[in-house]
């Protein structure tokens, strides 16, 4: 039987971590196999398992559970023990990254390992790409970093922008002056300001222009000084609207940058501009370059299942380097992955061609079959000059 013993902070943080009727508790033993003592007299937790391993893990997720309650001040939720749990069953270090702080005394805190590395890379860099499918925080922990910045003074303002594209569907002509008809294709941004901030303070910021959330359109011709900037669904711009804005960072901005690279609803053969951007970018050491997974997926349990069901359609590495590995409806994400193809495919005369011809390679690339000419060479050719 192995025994280990855990530091209990204080009476508060302890009631805390065990959770309403120990229902944090109760989740702990189960997951791990263990079984927990509360000595009162001594101040500790007794950790007891047969196996020796089990009762470490318990132990170092007590221990970090209670600094969670300790730093943040803010209670504990079964989401937040299950996901420490988790991390802990995979062997990786629960997050101990500070919070960001924002309005109302609220915490907004990193809940996987991916999201803790993404909310360090928020504070060091002053330019970051974060590809991640839906769920994973990418824009939510954006806006609070910006929030945080703009309540500490570091900014004067923040900025979220977002292309005005449809999901599919043909919306049509929309009633009501500019900011009616945008406002449908801004709404998400509006709902993760309103989490972070009172509805009162957030209005006082728009009227005053400390914040603003614009679509990508009207971003041409400016330059932003002193500002967050948030790009939010980058899979929708073309190579010219990514260069476009990102040339609009000024003197002492930050720009942040947020996709799904499986989500995009460009129309077909129209290059991707955020997939450009992770390729072409990638080696200016500057650029933070970050792409979060299946497994930092914290909105409801069904999404995780629902993510993981689509995944399937891409393989098991939906992201390398911030594209797919899988062809997406038969186009080719990058050069690299045109080069494959067309090694696997034993043709090595028109990897560029061959990236661009979207009609040429069924769903399931079972049947795929590649004829490159000179002609569509040299129209393909023309297609990569016009977004130079």
């Amino acid at each position: 039987m192995e025994e280990l013993s855990v530091v209990v902070l204080s009476g508060r943080i302890l009631q805390n971590v065990l959770g309403s009727s120990d229902e944090h508790l109760r989740r702990i033993r189960k997951a791990l196999g263990v079984r927990v003592v509360v000595d009162a007299e001594k101040g500790k937790l007794l950790v007891r398992s047969e196996d020796a391993e089990s009762a470490r893990r318990c132990a170092y997720l007590l221990e970090q559970l209670q600094r969670w309650v300790d730093r943040d001040g803010a209670p504990l939720v079964a989401d937040d023990v299950q996901r420490a749990i988790d991390e802990v069953m995979r062997g990786e270090q629960v997050s101990a990254t500070p919070p960001f702080e924002v309005y109302g005394g609220r915490t907004i805190r990193a809940k996987t390992a991916g999201q803790a590395k993404y909310c360090e890379e928020l504070r060091k860099r002053e330019m970051l790409f974060c590809a991640g499918p839906a769920g994973t925080g990418k824009t939510y922990l954006a806006s609070a970093r910006a929030v945080e910045a703009l309540r500490s003074g570091e900014t004067r303002r923040i900025i979220l922008v977002r292309p005005a594209v449809e999901a599919g569907e043909n919306l049509g002509f929309l009633p009501g002056d500019l900011a009616e008809k945008i406002n449908p294709y801004l709404r998400p941004l509006f709902d993760s300001l309103a989490d972070m901030t009172q509805s009162d303070l957030l209005r006082q910021f728009i009227e005053d222009s400390r914040v603003e959330i614009a679509p990508l359109a009207y971003m041409r011709g400016r330059t932003l000084n002193d500002a967050y900037i948030i790009l939010d669904e980058a899979q929708n711009t073309t190579v010219a609207q990514m260069k476009m804005f990102l040339t609009r960072m000024g003197f002492n901005s930050r720009v942040v940058v947020c996709g799904d690279a499986t989500q995009s609803d460009l129309p077909r053969g129209v290059r991707n501009g955020f997939v450009d951007a992770f390729e072409r970018l990638r080696d200016v050491s500057e650029i933070g370059f970050l792409t979060l997974g299946r497994g930092d997926v914290v909105r409801h349990a069904l999404v995780q299942q629902i993510v993981d069901a689509y995944e399937k359609d891409f393989g098991e590495n939906e992201y390398v380097g911030g594209r797919t590995r899988a062809f997406r409806r038969g186009r080719f994400e990058s050069a690299a992955d045109a080069f494959a193809a067309s090694d696997a495919l034993g043709n090595h005369d028109d990897p560029v061609g061959i990236k661009r011809r979207d009609d040429m390679i069924d769903n399931d690339v079972k049947h795929a079959t590649l004829h490159a000419s000179d002609e569509t060479s040299m129209e393909d050719a023309s297609d990569e000059r016009r977004f130079e």
